[in-house]
């Protein structure tokens, strides 16, 4: 806790300009910040929750980043991929970060916005043998792969074998329908999905940035309701 509380020093370049700025600020700036906002009650319940965000493409990024801000004390970023130049017009990585395990980049992209958030990472693939391991002490799990299989066993694994964790998965948002079809509905005890349940890749359809992320806000409205105690269980 010694490091959460010292003061952290984040330091923004301007390429074009070639200047450099310089901002200190401490844990309890930080949290006065968020509550002013949020209100402090709300902020102490993020601060103390653990959320997985598994796949950490163009809704996991997004995903990530928004709870960060919102003040989720703690993240564990799970993924196997390497950030490439195909990943740039959807998910929330920078030119500079392509080669990358999409783990490390985000991980310093959340550090940027929210400096004391604890991050944990692995650099690796879901599966049966794993999933209890890596998730049991989480308090939410988001669901936020691409491929349908991985979005199934994960599912399919956390309900059985740890049906008291919430879950947060995501169906249907590729095309270039209505951002007003994409919807979140309670399927069963500790279980949601958002999306439209339809427009999946595997139908042939393409993705693009502004309905991807819709169905992640949606993902991340979800979970943070979750843990501020507004969500049927």
């Amino acid at each position: 806790m010694g490091k959460q509380n010292c003061c952290v020093e984040i330091v923004w370049r301007s390429f074009v300009l070639s200047e450099v700025a310089e901002v200190q600020i401490t844990r309890e700036q930080w949290l006065a910040t968020l509550s002013q906002r949020q209100g402090r009650a709300l902020v102490d319940k993020f601060q103390k929750a653990r959320v997985a965000v598994c796949g950490l493409g163009g809704l996991g990024s997004h995903i990530a980043l928004t709870l960060a801000r919102s003040g989720v004390g703690h993240l564990s970023l799970i993924d196997f991929d390497r950030v490439d130049l195909s990943n740039i017009h959807r998910q929330a990585y920078r030119l500079t970060h392509i080669g990358s395990y999409k783990t490390t980049a985000l991980k310093e992209m959340v550090m940027e916005v929210a400096p004391f958030c604890q991050v944990t990472t692995h650099n690796t693939v879901l599966c049966a043998k794993n999933i209890e391991t890596l998730l049991a002490e989480e308090d939410v799990i988001c669901e936020a792969f691409d491929d349908p299989k991985a979005k199934a066993l994960l599912v399919q694994a956390v309900r059985e074998k740890m049906p008291e964790k919430m879950v947060i998965a995501a169906s249907g948002m590729a095309g270039w329908g209505s951002p007003n079809t994409i919807q979140s509905r309670r399927v069963s005890q500790n279980f949601y999905l958002c999306g439209d349940e339809k427009s999946g890749i595997e139908s042939g359809q393409s993705l693009n940035s502004a309905r991807v992320q819709v169905c992640g806000a949606h993902q991340a409205t979800l979970i943070l309701r979750c843990l501020a105690g507004f969500l049927e269980v």
